[in-house]
């Protein structure tokens, strides 16, 4: 599963940082780190920029210096993983399909979702909550995957050749990233009536193989009375 916003990944061959950015790096995590857990105790809309602030012993102009918006506090992770969608269809095999690769990117567990440790699991629990509870970062999350889904359009239609004004990978883009947003949903669902790894984990892969199969057998007959 993906777009996990706690996600602490290191991205492969990236160079080693110097102590001066090494400080930046551990200031930032430290103000996110305390935000979440405010946001998740309290509620994202309840706690202000001055709280996290005072929390994480800065001031309020270095967690803007860090983070552009309150809502990036929880999101902050997500650039990776466009980065990381975006690799998994560039670097798919010879042969394979870009539905297949999308598939196995979006099926690996990531983040939290991968955990089985009793207090991660519960801290997506919290994380979810939280989120759901949101109008503003479900607002956020909203712009966030549209511009995936305009940077994976961007890239299906050059790897696909399309001419200019062709549809055809907009289209895709969009059906591959309502496969991704669906499965998104119906975790936090799930979530928040109590399901917890592993089964949480293995129902997210079931339904993502059923939803990835519709796709793969196309809509021609889809729904027709």
């Amino acid at each position: 599963m993906s777009a996990n916003p706690d996600r602490s990944i290191k991205r492969v061959g990236a160079p080693e940082l110097g102590r001066r950015e090494r400080k930046k790096v551990q200031t930032r995590e430290l103000i996110a780190e305390t935000a979440r857990r405010l946001f998740t105790e309290r509620g994202f809309d309840h706690v202000s920029i001055a709280e996290i602030a005072r929390q994480a012993d800065v001031s309020e102009t270095t967690v803007f210096n860090h983070f552009g918006t309150k809502e990036d506090l929880v999101y902050w992770r997500m650039d990776t993983f466009e980065d990381e969608l975006l690799a998994a269809i560039r670097q798919r095999a010879p042969g394979e399909s870009i539905l297949t690769a999308f598939g196995r990117f979006a099926l690996t567990p990531r983040g939290l979702l991968a955990q089985t440790d009793p207090d991660a699991v519960e801290a997506l629990a919290g994380l979810t909550r939280m989120i759901t509870q949101s109008p503003a970062l479900l607002a956020r999350e909203h712009q966030i995957m549209e511009r995936y889904t305009d940077s994976l359009a961007a890239l299906l239609a050059d790897e696909t050749r399309a001419r200019p004004g062709d549809l055809a990978p907009w289209v895709a883009a969009n059906a591959l990233m309502g496969v991704h947003r669906a499965l998104l949903a119906s975790t936090r669902a799930q979530i928040v009536a109590g399901r917890r790894n592993p089964a949480l984990a293995r129902a997210v892969r079931t339904r993502g193989r059923n939803a990835l199969a519709t796709l793969e057998r196309g809509l021609g007959h889809y729904g027709v009375r």
